[in-house]
């Protein structure tokens, strides 16, 4: 089975993300400062990513929707960030946990787009 310029550049933007996710987690935090346990909290992003790529074995149609999720996961994290209280002014403020996560959110909803672009040209390729 032949796969599609659309999906392998999905594949490769969605194991991006989750490894620039994880480093930046790693290095700098993306909430409070380095070692913050709330960023324990994007551990859920990538699992939402992981298991959504184990149960779809890769399929784009299925990516797509898993990618969502993670998209709107991650965007959950910087809500409850910032209801909990998180940010601090000499740390991390408003701006930078909302900009950070929108980033991500967008990294994430771009390999969905492609995924749902490969889902169209498979869907072209069988007419």
């Amino acid at each position: 089975m032949e796969t599609s310029t659309a999906k392998r550049l999905a594949i490769g933007a969605t194991f991006a993300t989750a490894i620039l996710l994880m480093w930046v987690i790693g290095a700098v935090g993306l909430i409070g400062a380095e070692g913050n346990p709330a960023d324990r909290m994007y551990a859920g992003v990538i699992a939402i990513a992981g298991v959504g790529a184990l149960i779809t074995r890769l399929r784009p149609a299925g990516m797509a929707r898993v990618l969502v999720a993670a998209a709107c996961a991650q965007a959950l994290v910087a809500a409850i960030a910032l209801l909990r209280g998180e940010h601090h002014a000499a740390v991390t403020s408003i701006p930078e946990i909302v900009l950070s996560n929108g980033f991500f959110v967008a990294l994430w909803l771009g390999a969905a787009w492609l995924f749902r672009s490969a889902t169209r040209e498979r869907s072209a390729a069988a007419a």
